[in-house]
């Protein structure tokens, strides 16, 4: 994976991760919502932890394992938002885009893990 794409994952992980903690300040602030909210702001922040984590780790399979739990991540976190729409805590329009963010970057996650665990597998 070149320096551009751990970049713009990077970049849209941490603008999610923003995103998601600006809806759990309103969530838990005037619509006291603290279950769901706080299960996504657990996932949605997550995906950008793992990604630095994996960015600095010490081997190539640690750099998968991580890239995959931020992969997971971005996926539930994509439940916790069908969740909220369903229960109207937040819009539709709320839920397009933060849901389109979310598979976008599960989407990238996807790419790099496949790829990189296809280039471990030739190196066996």
């Amino acid at each position: 994976m070149s320096n551009i794409a751990r970049s713009q994952v990077e970049v849209n992980a941490h603008e999610f991760a923003v995103d998601i903690i600006r809806l759990y300040q309103r969530l838990s602030g005037s619509l006291h919502e603290f279950v769901l909210s706080r299960q996504l702001l657990r996932s949605g922040t997550s995906i950008g932890v793992n990604i630095r984590e994996a960015l600095h780790g010490f081997s190539r399979k640690d750099f998968l394992a991580k890239m995959y739990i931020a992969y997971k991540e971005a996926n539930e976190s994509c439940y916790w938002l069908e969740l909220l729409m369903a229960t109207d805590y937040i819009t539709p329009e709320e839920y397009t885009r933060l849901y389109a963010k979310a598979t976008s970057l599960s989407k990238m996650l996807s790419s790099i893990t496949k790829t990189t665990r296809e280039s471990l597998q030739k190196e066996e």
